[in-house]
């Protein structure tokens, strides 16, 4: 099911033995447009941190009680490396991470997944064929950073990102709901991030692939209302392009 990413933020994070904090945030990659991480503000211990948390340890959300469950304990939580969300995440850092909970590093070539954790040396040479510096990895990037940029469609400013919308089984980010404010009356329509040209985090700026008149007619979001494969069906013959589940 496809489900919005703001519909996320509070939710409790449950761990085996307790709660461990609210969830804030989504790291997601920019070119394969996966979550890689969910950030969590811990409430669980005195002093309040964020720590990052992969899908690959997140169950299923129970979405009338606002909680998620994780396959962790409060001490591995409590003891994980310490995260600074507000910046640029290393893969050195990711590297650490993943080390400590025994995850599969997703940048690693797609056969050493299959060698026993930790791998270095298949660690290295993600690290190597990925250039990612200590600075940070490029394509990391923050759901809340991004939501609010302005959103181009052909040569005009057609409105700013309003949410994410997310198959949470996959954790793969399907659509953008874009916020028109150029036209009135100003409504919620989704594009696919396949039909991005680029984001400028300079400019805070979505391009996308896309006539500005199409966007201005394409099929309304309703926020309220499920996104089911009749409504994307719709969506994506209007816009004529293949459809991923295809």
């Amino acid at each position: 099911m496809i489900r919005s990413a703001k519909s996320l933020g509070g939710f409790r994070i449950q761990a085996k033995d307790g709660t461990i904090g609210r969830a804030h945030d989504l790291l997601f990659d920019d070119e394969k447009w996966i979550v890689r991480y969910l950030t969590v503000r811990t409430t669980a211990w005195l002093s309040k941190q964020e720590k990052l948390i992969s899908p690959l340890a997140i169950g299923q959300p129970d979405w009338s009680s606002h909680s998620l469950p994780v396959e962790l304990t409060v001490d591995q939580v409590k003891n994980s490396p310490d995260i600074d969300a507000d910046k640029p995440v290393s893969l050195q850092r990711q590297i650490e991470l993943h080390e400590y909970y025994g995850w599969p590093p997703y940048w690693a070539p797609v056969d050493a997944l299959a060698m026993p954790t930790p791998i270095p040396s298949a660690v290295a040479k993600g690290i190597e064929e990925a250039g990612i510096e200590e600075k940070g990895d490029l394509h990391l990037r923050s759901a809340l950073e991004v939501i609010n940029y302005r959103v181009q469609a052909g040569d005009d400013e057609v409105g700013y990102v309003w949410d994410f919308l997310l198959e949470h089984k996959k954790w793969v980010i399907r659509y953008i709901a874009v916020k028109t404010r150029m036209w009135l009356p100003a409504k919620k329509v989704l594009v696919s991030p396949l039909w991005m040209d680029k984001i400028s985090w300079k400019d805070k700026k979505v391009y996308l692939d896309v006539p500005e008149n199409m966007v201005r007619n394409s099929p309304k979001y309703v926020p309220s209302a499920t996104v089911n494969r009749e409504y994307e069906a719709r969506l994506y013959d209007y816009y004529g392009r293949p459809k991923y589940w295809l």
